[in-house]
């Protein structure tokens, strides 16, 4: 992947890498055509974000990861217009033959039969309910959200059967659907993570360009709490030497807004993910670029990446340790107690249509 001296503006990703992992063609060091579509053709237009309609055969996702806690997720979207160049969900895409660059923020696929899979699965005899996670791999109230509504069809099954859901987004989109959450916090059914990354909008807007100004955020939170809504502010990633100056006053803003529960996620680069994240170093920061890569391996093992369950989320080392006794002093001064968010399972009951057709 060349690098790239000036910013894609509106954009994370500064380019359209070919994953490398699948055998897929690669460009020669030399360059190709590409390189000179300004040259021939004048500027580049403008990328637009394309959507294309699927229609999978499940959408309940399950995993056996013993470090996480979580045991299964829907996702309405496949890519994610926010375009948070560290997002870990990126390499993703390489599975279908795009690129985890600008594809994953311009070529999104919806899910519009999400809900009705989620209701058969839901339905079937030997099914056990235990939260559902949203967002964990891209976010449910990104843009495309506000035309499709997915994740509002899922939640009202959510609230229909009973079932206890997690989400995790990046976007006050998320109280569009504040009559919904509500009610389902009335039962015990859900809790909502609204990631932070920093509080500076001009280095937000940056990072995840199309994501919710980092104010929007807090506000959401502050309106979640208002309402009842056990909500948490995640702090992630931390980014050293770029975003983790602003971890003490996240936290504090976040407790002046109510908020009792706070976490931090430290910077993860699988696959893709690394290679895009140096280019946008390069871009946005070259001045900084060795040492921020430097305090990323030094908790990470000497690689860019820790892959390996347990460490992956909890990094190692002298950088790793400050991290943690800042955020502990940091909650211990605002107040923040973070209880444990306890979810009903015990209330679960099939959708309807499931009772009927077992009634024939």
């Amino acid at each position: 992947m060349g690098k790239t001296s000036v910013p894609h503006h509106g954009r994370g990703a500064q380019s359209a890498a070919v994953p490398q992992r699948f055998g897929l063609a690669q460009r020669s060091a030399d360059g190709d055509w590409r390189d000179a579509v300004t040259e021939l053709d004048g500027p580049v237009p403008k990328l637009r974000t394309t959507v294309t309609e699927e229609e999978p055969k499940s959408i309940l996702s399950f995993n056996q990861s013993p470090d996480i806690a979580f045991d299964r997720s829907v996702n309405a979207y496949r890519g994610c217009e926010h375009g948070c160049i560290y997002c870990f969900a990126r390499p993703t895409h390489a599975y279908h033959d795009l690129s985890p660059g600008l594809d994953f923020e311009t070529k999104l696929f919806a899910k519009p039969n999400a809900a009705d899979l989620l209701r058969k699965t839901l339905a079937r005899p030997k099914y056990r309910p235990r939260p559902i996670a949203m967002g964990t791999n891209t976010d449910p109230y990104q843009p495309i959200e506000g035309r499709y509504r997915i994740t509002r069809q899922l939640l009202e099954v959510c609230l229909e059967t009973r079932h206890p859901v997690t989400i995790t987004t990046k976007s006050d989109r998320v109280l569009r659907d504040l009559d919904l959450l509500v009610e389902l916090a009335s039962h015990h059914l859900v809790a909502v993570s609204i990631s932070v990354t920093s509080l500076d909008p001009v280095l937000s807007g940056n990072l995840e360009p199309r994501a919710a100004s980092p104010a929007k955020r807090l506000a959401a939170l502050e309106k979640l709490v208002a309402a009842g809504i056990p909500a948490h502010c995640s702090i992630a990633p931390v980014i050293p030497a770029i975003t983790d100056s602003f971890l003490e006053e996240i936290v504090a803003r976040a407790a002046a807004g109510g908020v009792q529960n706070c976490g931090w996620i430290p910077l993860r680069l699988p696959h893709e993910v690394a290679p895009l994240f140096r280019e946008w170093l390069d871009v946005h920061f070259p001045e900084r670029a060795g040492k921020v890569m430097g305090i990323v391996q030094s908790i990470r093992g000497g690689r860019d990446n820790d892959p390996d369950f347990f460490t992956r989320l909890r990094p190692r080392g002298v950088w790793a340790d400050l991290f943690r006794a800042r955020f502990r002093l940091a909650c211990k001064r605002a107040g923040v107690t973070n209880p444990p968010f306890d979810l009903d399972t015990v209330a679960f009951r099939p959708p309807q249509n499931a009772r009927q057709l077992q009634l024939l």
